[in-house]
């Protein structure tokens, strides 16, 4: 065989293997961005499960107080039923549920004998907790859709994501960071 016969063969075998490493890669990313994604839907249902037993905590002190009840409790499922329909929904669905939930701590501030129960204490540490988790997720979700995006848009990798489907992934963003800073008005 000739030399220039060994010289197109092994130039294939490297492209091939070219071509292999660079599909795994996206490949990596993409399950990687997927399994953050899991891990923020896991944090936003540890949360809902634990705001009816938060909820329930203040009623009993705040009776008169339903409208806000009921705003978290929507807020609460709008944010279960975001998460299946992608970041984008659940990043809004979790900006209306973080005004809600303003709203039921500031009335909780009202009663010192509701802040003093063990009961509302530890629940409210686990829900601080988890918020810590979910802002954790996030983050790496969104390092994961950066790389991710990154590499799909980058020569020569954008070339073969296209051949292969690979598709951007959108960011877990806070859609209006004012209204979320913005302390909640509470009216008795």
């Amino acid at each position: 065989m000739p030399v220039w016969a060994w010289i197109v063969i092994a130039a294939a075998v490297i492209l091939v293997i070219w071509i292999v490493a660079i599909y795994n890669g996206l490949v990596r990313l993409r399950v990687r961005v997927d399994e953050a994604w899991s891990d923020i839907t896991v944090q936003l249902k540890r949360r809902a499960d634990l705001i009816p037993n938060l909820i329930e905590s203040v009623r009993g002190y705040a009776k008169h107080e339903k409208e806000v009840f009921e705003n978290v409790t929507e807020a609460r499922a709008a944010v279960m039923s975001a998460t299946k329909k992608g970041p984008e929904a659940t990043a809004k669905a979790e900006n209306q549920f973080e005004g809600a939930l303003k709203s039921l701590f500031a009335v909780a501030e009202n009663y010192p004998q509701l802040r003093a129960s063990e009961n509302f204490q530890q629940l409210s540490a686990e829900i601080t907790d988890t918020e810590d988790k979910i802002q954790a997720s996030r983050r790496f979700y969104n390092g994961g859709v950066r790389d991710l995006n990154t590499k799909i848009q980058t020569f020569p990798d954008n070339v073969f994501a296209g051949m292969f489907g690979f598709k951007q992934r959108e960011f877990f963003e806070v859609e209006d960071l004012a209204a979320i800073e913005k302390a909640p008005e509470v009216k008795f």
